[in-house]
């Protein structure tokens, strides 16, 4: 079929490895290794000379299907699944960087991220400066000779801060540099970094794409020549995803389109709910029509996303919330059918100091929500008597 198919057609038929038994839902691979038929066709695989699977560590059909749905879905030539969301932004840094390089990375990060840069990247001798996710002007200002990468989160975890990532891309690409860009709270459905100008989109699959709390999964997604030295780092490293979780994520995507439309309606209804809230503070979704980078969320965004973050007067306010809710689930997951609530400054963010945690704009009276499917009505009640 020579016609682009639409994403919500490539969620479900996109990539399938089929075997001569012409199976209709993608097959499960459960092996560790694969058989040859010969000692000549094993030199072959190994060379490259010919396609196939030699061992799940570096590739399975099950992931491979994984893999090619989610390039699809990016508008991608390649992705490459890791065990986790972290082990792919492992992958994005250590594939690409050496001792003696330099990050500029956006400050609004997962507290986990965060953590990552500051405790084991920086161990290696890469050095790190940290600027503001919205200002170009900061960006430009700590760019140094030996600036390789530049990585962020936008909208940023929980705070829904907005990049240009059309103005980042030009910036790093004038600088010799890369842009890597985690697409966590969006997924492809509500933004494809790579159409912006960015050279890897990276993702914890574990959220949105599977969706339903089940399994953990990480992913890039960029050019082959990209893409074919990360694949190279996570086969040594053994950052492999299992069979298993890829062929869950498999399904899990195939709703993703379906999932995302609804909960990105449902956040926007919670959102502005908060906003008449009297205990409510402040209210930080990038979907409100109040976003101060709204004209940029239109251009760059399907929508504004499932993560809400809303502030309340201190710890002691935000704690009581968390207690008294009867539907939503207190976890630090995202991406869930099921709405969970959550404690920044004392789960997701508990290993940035109480300074890095100001500095990126996590308060102690922040709470974060991740919008799922229940009936947003009940959502809206939970809250309301929660807050009461």
């Amino acid at each position: 079929m020579t016609k682009k198919l639409h994403p919500q057609t490539l969620a479900i038929r996109g990539g399938k490895e089929e075997t001569q038994y012409r199976e209709h839902n993608q097959a499960l691979f459960m092996t560790s290794s694969f058989m040859w038929e010969s000692a000549a066709h094993a030199a072959d695989l190994f060379s490259k000379k010919v396609k196939g699977f030699t061992y799940t560590r570096t590739a399975n059909p099950t992931t491979a299907a994984f893999e090619k749905r989610l390039a699809q879905l990016e508008g991608a030539e390649r992705a490459v699944a890791t065990s986790s969301g972290m082990s792919a932004i492992q992958a994005a840094f250590f594939t690409f960087l050496q001792a003696g390089d330099h990050v500029v990375s956006g400050r609004g990060l997962f507290g986990t991220t965060a953590g990552f840069i500051d405790t084991v990247v920086r161990k290696f001798g890469i050095e790190v400066s940290y600027v503001s996710t919205t200002d170009i002007g900061e960006w430009q200002a700590a760019i140094r000779p030996n600036t390789k990468l530049f990585f962020l989160e936008t909208p940023s975890n929980p705070l829904g801060e907005v990049a240009d990532l059309r103005a980042l891309a030009d910036l790093a690409h004038r600088h010799g540099a890369l842009l890597a860009v985690d697409n966590s709270l969006m997924s492809p459905y509500g933004q494809r970094p790579l159409e912006q100008g960015a050279d890897i989109s990276v993702q914890s699959a574990t959220k949105a794409l599977d969706g339903h709390g089940r399994v953990a999964g990480g992913v890039l997604a960029g050019s082959e020549a990209l893409m074919a030295q990360v694949a190279v780092y996570c086969n040594s490293c053994g950052l492999a995803i299992s069979p298993f979780n890829s062929w869950e994520l498999l399904s899990g995507i195939e709703t993703l389109s379906l999932r995302m439309e609804k909960q990105f309606a449902q956040a926007l209804a919670v959102a502005q709910w908060l906003q008449t809230q009297p205990q409510v503070k402040a209210v930080y979704y990038s979907g409100l029509p109040e976003h101060p980078q709204r004209e940029l969320v239109e251009r760059q965004q399907n929508g504004g996303g499932i993560v809400i973050g809303f502030e309340l007067e201190d710890q002691a306010a935000a704690w009581k919330v968390i207690d008294r809710v009867e539907v939503f689930s207190r976890t630090a997951n995202l991406g869930d059918v099921r709405s969970t609530i959550t404690h920044p400054w004392t789960t997701t963010h508990a290993r940035m100091s109480p300074e890095d945690k100001l500095a990126a704009g996590i308060t102690q009276g922040l709470v974060r929500l991740s919008v799922g499917l229940e009936a947003v009505e009940d959502l809206i009640d939970d809250l309301k008597q929660a807050l009461a």
